[in-house]
């Protein structure tokens, strides 16, 4: 089974997209979890530990 290259194309465009969006709104949920607040505080405190 051979596929042309515009067929082949247009699938990894399609379900490229899709996989990026779910990695997006994943990403995006770990990062928001109410758990990971301290890790956050601490991150953003970083530049100041020198002071």
């Amino acid at each position: 089974m051979e596929m042309e290259y515009s067929a082949l194309r247009n699938l990894v465009d399609s379900w490229g997209m899709l996989a990026m969006v779910v990695f997006f709104i994943a990403a995006s949920a770990w990062a928001l979890r109410p758990s990971q607040r301290r890790a956050q505080e601490e991150a953003a405190n970083i530049p100041f530990k020198e002071d």
